[in-house]
């Protein structure tokens, strides 16, 4: 099958998610009166996450714009598996939705918390504490099947463990705006997956 085929399913997903983000984070920005400090982040910790960011991004723009830029990376993959990459892309797509919607004016790009923050136990939050970091990462892994790329799975998975590493200062932040309440969801919900209830 053509490649140009993959890079189109790639593009029409890949701008879609970002569109969606765009709308939704900039709508709590409005909501919420401003953007949130990214001081308590932790300097190295924000310009890990953001070079790392900015590198992903990056590269996912050269393949869609030529795909012989990051042939290099390339993996030889089944078609199968990039249709896989295709569908599990377009329920990512839909995980981001609902997960957007469902937190509303609390999304932040920091670890800090909005003044009016409220925390949110349903939608995909009901199963899973931090449903954008998983979402994420399954998107990226999607793009790097559409793509025949390692790269892209390498650095989704790199993404998620600087975010991993990130994760006790952003739930110490929660904890401190929500006490027991954040304590008790903790009990209940897994931090990217479901917690299996015995």
């Amino acid at each position: 099958m053509n490649e140009n085929y993959f890079r189109l399913l790639a593009a029409i997903l890949f701008f879609s998610g970002i569109g969606i983000s765009i709308y939704f984070r900039s709508k709590a920005d409005r909501d919420s009166g401003g953007r949130v400090s990214v001081k308590d982040e932790g300097k190295p910790m924000f310009l890990l996450l953001r070079l790392g960011g900015l590198l992903l991004w990056l590269s996912a723009f050269a393949y869609l714009i030529n795909p012989a830029w990051m042939a290099w990376s390339k993996w030889d993959l089944p078609l199968w598996l990039r249709w896989l990459g295709a569908g599990t892309g377009l329920i990512c797509d839909l995980l981001i939705f609902w997960m957007f919607r469902s937190i509303g004016s609390g999304i932040t790009p920091t670890v800090a918390t909005r003044s009016d923050h409220q925390l949110v136990t349903s939608g995909p939050y009901r199963y899973v504490r931090h449903p954008l970091y998983s979402i994420g990462t399954a998107y990226f892994l999607s793009f790097a099947l559409m793509a025949d790329n390692w790269f892209f799975a390498g650095m989704g998975l790199l993404a998620l463990l600087l975010l991993a590493l990130r994760l006790p200062n952003e739930e110490a932040h929660l904890i401190a705006k929500f006490g027991d309440e954040y304590r008790e969801y903790m009990k209940s919900t897994g931090a990217f997956l479901p917690r299996w209830k015995s």
